[in-house]
């Protein structure tokens, strides 16, 4: 049985919502292991399109779906989240979608504070989503944070509540110049959540752990990028949480020998949301094509995302930092009708080739791609199902990333439907 690892290896947004849909039919269980609703996860069914942030991409498919305590989770968006997809059709109850324990709540200051602390910084904004995802990760570390078996103890919450928000209004008032919070307000329209999350949450990583014994097929679906790692990512342009496929199991409550496969998710071109160095970032007109031919808008928050060609050192760096396994390589329809395309395979600095990708950001702003040119395609590919059948510079750009990488492509996206995909090689597919 494959217990498989989804991960975005670029800035995030590189289609690893349709990639969980498509995959969590051959699975059991799909679980989330981190970050928030700072994510949003876009899939296409049957000409319908359904936006997830909180709850696993795999509800669709209508598996167990799992929010692992490496996920931090804002009530009530979660809330307004299932009785969303409840309105389109989608079944949910506590027997296909379980929140663990040991999850963090996202709690009204942390959304206060986030948005506060960001206008403060003028041009030195790192571009939050301002949903408190960072300030609740901080809580977490600085052992403030709220879990969510406290959430739906009434004393415990109250207690927490109370004990927390002294402080949390001194910084809002004091420092960021904000208006403070009332702590009955907040205890009052919380426990209304608590009450109605509550027959959800459970301990997650005994349930894991018994369906990994069973034999069990399991799909863990990651947030964001690689190199929006809190770790490993373009800091301090990045999230507040581990993006790589390390963290699954950590973000799981499960041990890393039961993953078995890594694929990483990978735009056939470049985008970024927000600030922060982006070596191939395109401002011409091949950018322009690219951004409207791709619709490219951020699910969460409706940014325009900033387009560049493909660069292979930030995926050579996500082949290495994730053990990826395999690729499944998104967005191949939107190069369509582009003469030449480009792929960076470096950087040049002062005077020097750079095949890895540098910690420092000064060093990465310097930096400027070195190019190697490829044909493109004007054929519309979005009807191929069978790889064979694509143009043969099509096949030529995908071999070449293949060997850049030297990981082999399992997935090819041709457009944003579940169907307008050709699987080349199925890693849940049981034999």
């Amino acid at each position: 049985m494959a217990n498989i690892v989804i991960i975005g290896t670029q800035w995030g947004d590189e289609g690893k919502g349709k990639v969980v849909d498509l995959l969590a039919e051959y699975a059991d269980l799909v679980v989330r292991f981190q970050g928030g609703n700072n994510a949003g996860h876009t899939m296409v069914v049957n000409g319908k399109q359904f936006i997830s942030h909180i709850v696993p991409s795999g509800i669709l498919q209508n598996k167990i779906c799992i929010i692992g305590n490496g996920v931090v989770i804002d009530p009530k968006v979660l809330l307004e989240e299932i009785e969303s997809l409840k309105s389109k059709g989608v079944s949910i109850s506590p027997e296909n979608l379980m929140i663990s324990e040991n999850a963090h709540i996202i709690m009204p200051y942390h959304k206060n504070i986030d948005l506060a602390s960001e206008s403060t910084k003028g041009e030195n904004k790192i571009g939050t989503t301002g949903r408190g995802i960072g300030p609740c990760y901080e809580d977490k570390a600085s052992r403030k944070g709220i879990r969510f078996v406290d959430f739906i103890d009434p004393e415990v919450f109250k207690e927490k509540v109370c004990s927390v928000l002294p402080e949390k209004n001194f910084i809002l008032e004091k420092y960021l110049s904000d208006k403070a919070l009332d702590a009955d307000s907040i205890i009052k329209e919380y426990s209304f959540y608590a009450k109605q999350l509550a027959p959800f949450t459970k301990n997650v990583s005994v349930i894991i752990f018994n369906a990994l014994k069973s034999g069990k097929q399991i799909l863990f679906e990651g947030a964001q990028g690689t190199h929006l790692d809190i770790d490993h990512g373009t800091y301090p342009f990045v999230t507040s949480s581990n993006t790589v496929s390390g963290n699954a199991a950590c973000g799981s409550g499960i041990g890393p020998k039961a993953i078995t496969g890594v694929i990483g998710i990978v735009k056939a071109y470049t985008t970024r949301v927000g600030a922060g160095p982006f070596p191939t970032e395109l401002f011409d007109e091949t950018g322009d094509y690219m951004q409207k031919k791709g619709a490219e808008f951020g699910a969460t928050t409706g940014r325009k995302r900033r387009c560049g060609w493909l660069d292979m050192v930030i995926l050579r760096n996500a082949a290495r930092l994730n053990s990826l396994t395999g690729l499944a390589i998104t967005k191949l329809d939107v190069l369509g009708g582009i003469k030449t395309l480009k792929i960076c395979t470096g950087y040049e600095y002062n005077g020097k080739i750079i095949e890895d990708m540098p910690a420092s950001i000064k060093l990465l702003s310097a930096c400027k791609p070195v190019y190697e040119e490829m044909p493109g395609w004007d054929e519309d590919i979005s009807g191929i199902r069978i790889y064979e059948n694509l143009p043969e510079t099509t096949k030529q750009y995908l071999k070449r990333i293949e060997e850049l990488i030297e990981t082999p492509i399992n997935i090819v996206s041709v457009g944003p439907g579940r169907d307008e995909t050709i699987v080349i090689n199925n890693p849940l597919k049981k034999s």
